[in-house]
């Protein structure tokens, strides 16, 4: 499993993201999605609601991989568990409805897709990693890094 100030530097980014979007569609998100034109406060609609679904997918996973971590599950239970995590690949959106959307969702929703992509990643090298070569495919250094990290690994 994986440890370390790598997984604490995810955590803490992965919470604070959900923090902070929270704290940003429950005040100034509201007021400004009620100013935007229809057809931006529907793009504002699906994309608070998917950014949402993401976070909240994110979270659940980063929590998990805490909790194998500190002890309180064995990676065995954590591979049953994840299967109620559905870490669901990135929808992309239109640009043309990005670019509706006030700024600080933009960023949110930005952020969230770096930090899922790093979820994702994690994901594959923890629970798949008999499969580098599809990882060395997109990211030969990814794939180098994976196998050292799994080298180093002895909890599993």
């Amino acid at each position: 499993m994986m440890q370390g100030e790598q997984f604490g530097s995810l955590f803490r980014e992965g919470m604070a993201l959900v923090e902070a979007t929270a704290a940003y569609l429950d005040g100034p998100g509201r007021g400004e999605a009620k100013a935007l034109p229809r057809h931006a406060a529907l793009a504002y609609a699906t994309e608070s609601m998917r950014l949402t679904t993401r976070l909240m997918q994110i979270a659940s996973w980063l929590l998990l991989q805490r909790a194998v971590n500190e002890g309180e599950l064995t990676f065995d239970q954590a591979k049953t568990e994840k299967t109620k995590v559905k870490l669901s690949t990135w929808e992309s959106s239109h640009e043309e409805s990005m670019a509706s959307l006030p700024k600080r969702l933009q960023d949110l929703i930005e952020t969230s897709r770096s930090v899922h992509e790093q979820v994702l990643r994690l994901d594959q090298l923890i629970y798949n990693p008999q499969a580098p070569d599809k990882i060395a495919a997109a990211n030969p250094v990814e794939a180098q890094m994976g196998l050292l990290r799994a080298a180093f690994d002895t909890k599993r």
